[in-house]
Formats: structure tokens, C-alpha cells, sequence
């Protein structure tokens, strides 16, 4: 079960990085390297609002790997 939480603990910690670097922020970020122009013919607040989903998603499962990690080297 430890190993599984820490390779879930890695993925979502990765995850989190990726999804928060691909953001564009005042200054475009990271996500204009993978095309810009593309992301604006899929509609960029649509990407965006999904990027921020998923961004989430990977930040919470790594904030419970963190507390079930936690628990488990308790014991």
C-alpha cells in the first residue's frame, strides 16, 4: 500500500508542476510554446477553464497521498 501511495504521491506532484506551469498568465506562459494559435481555435477560456480542472484535481490528490502517506509511516 506505501508503494502505491507514493507512486500516486509522484504522479499527481508531477501533474500539479505541469498543469501550473501550462497556465497562461499575464505574460502568456508556457502554454504559447505548444501553439497558441491552436488553443484559440478550440476557445481559449474553454482550455483554460478544463486546465484549471484538472490542475485542481492533480493538487488534491496529491494533498491526500500526502495525508495518507502521513498515516502510513505512522505505523
Amino acid at each position: 500500500m506505501l508503494y502505491v501511495m507514493l507512486v500516486i504521491n509522484i504522479v499527481s506532484m508531477i501533474g500539479t508542476i505541469s498543469g501550473v506551469l501550462l497556465h497562461s498568465g499575464r505574460g502568456g506562459g508556457l502554454s504559447d510554446m505548444f501553439g497558441g494559435g491552436g488553443g484559440a481555435a478550440l476557445g481559449s477560456t474553454a482550455a483554460e477553464r478544463n486546465l484549471n480542472r484538472i490542475t485542481t484535481v492533480f493538487a488534491l490528490a496529491w494533498i491526500l497521498s500526502v495525508l495518507a502517506l502521513s498515516f502510513l509511516y505512522i505505523r
